[in-house]
């Protein structure tokens, strides 16, 4: 964090950013110092910044907004400021993924059940968790509350019942778990936790092979993530006995190579680096870009390389 006494101690420029505070993040934060008291204008981009989710499946659109809100010197967007009644396509998406397995754990076959979930029929979805057994019930329970879990579903459902509990404790990584140590909230379901800890799908980490419990795919399984049907077929296929999938599992900093906005954004970063003076990489730089950017000022240096490093740490470039 800056020392710049004008911004308030909780801001936090680098929070969506791993591995903080760095040579290169203190050297941006140095920017700021020279530039003085933030006006309005500013914190509201470098927050937009902030809020960049590089794994988020509207991802490349933040990106643009960022890029045309440094350029314009304001900005109206952020999360929360999505006009009140407006519905995105990926929600139908999720309403219609909990609808499906909710009919499933109600009994109904999986050819019974009509619906389409992202262009997936929802009997293909369900067809993946094999036969009905209490503990793939209880399984399915758990990944209906964690895509209920999400904000954008409608509050009404978003209470105790439906809240989604971690199956792992919180801030464990992608690791192996310690299958006795069951959280208290699923005591009452200890054997059922336990063969959720135990299940193991095995898959590829940047083409290496590797390992990740179903009960971490559950609790990593965002429905705001780019891969979010690809992630869920993977989880139903492993509740019914698929350990080896034939894509891996991509969630939040796992596999984060694979995000499709990668490519785009190494040109971007290179832009962004070029645009503040110093030398751009092989991948070349967007003329558009700097024509959107406009003329370098010392508030738009400090925009445009914290964003170029929250690009390049986001996304391993």
């Amino acid at each position: 964090m800056t020392s710049n006494a004008a911004q308030p101690l909780s801001e936090s420029w680098w929070e969506n950013c791993p591995n903080q505070p760095d040579d290169e993040t203190r050297a941006i934060d140095a920017l700021e110092d020279s530039i003085g008291p933030l006006d309005d204008d500013t914190k509201r981009i470098r927050r937009l910044i902030r809020s960049l989710e590089s794994c988020h499946h509207k991802a490349a659109r933040w990106v643009e907004l960022i890029i045309e809100a440094i350029g314009a010197g304001s900005t109206t967007k952020g999360p929360g400021k999505r006009p009140p009644g407006q519905t995105h396509k990926m929600e139908r998406v999720w309403h219609y993924a909990i609808a499906a397995l909710e009919a499933w754990r109600a009994g109904s076959p999986a050819d019974s059940i009509d619906l389409d979930v992202g262009g997936v029929p929802a009997g293909e979805l369900v067809a993946l968790i094999g036969e009905r057994t209490p503990l793939r019930e209880w399984q399915v329970g758990r990944v209906v509350s964690k895509i209920r879990e999400f904000d954008a579903y409608p509050r009404v459902h978003r209470d105790a019942i439906f809240r989604h509990v971690g199956l792992v404790e919180a801030g464990t990584e992608y690791e192996s778990i310690i299958v006795d140590q069951c959280p208290d909230y699923y005591k009452e379901h200890a054997e059922f936790w336990k063969a959720t800890a135990q299940t193991v799908i095995h898959d590829t980490v940047d083409e290496e092979p590797a390992t990740i419990s179903l009960a971490e795919a559950i609790d990593h399984l965002w429905p705001c993530h780019w891969d979010f049907l690809g992630n869920l077929k993977i989880v139903l296929g492993a509740i019914g006995g698929d350990l080896h999938p034939e894509r891996p599992y991509a969630a939040c900093a796992r596999n984060i190579k694979r995000a499709p906005i990668r490519g785009g954004m190494c040109v971007i970063a290179d832009t962004l680096r070029a645009f503040c003076g110093d030398e751009p990489g092989a991948d070349g730089i967007d003329e558009a870009i700097l024509g959107t950017l406009g003329k370098k000022t010392p508030v738009k240096h400090w925009l445009a390389a914290s964003f170029e490093k929250t690009l390049r740490l986001h996304l391993d470039l």
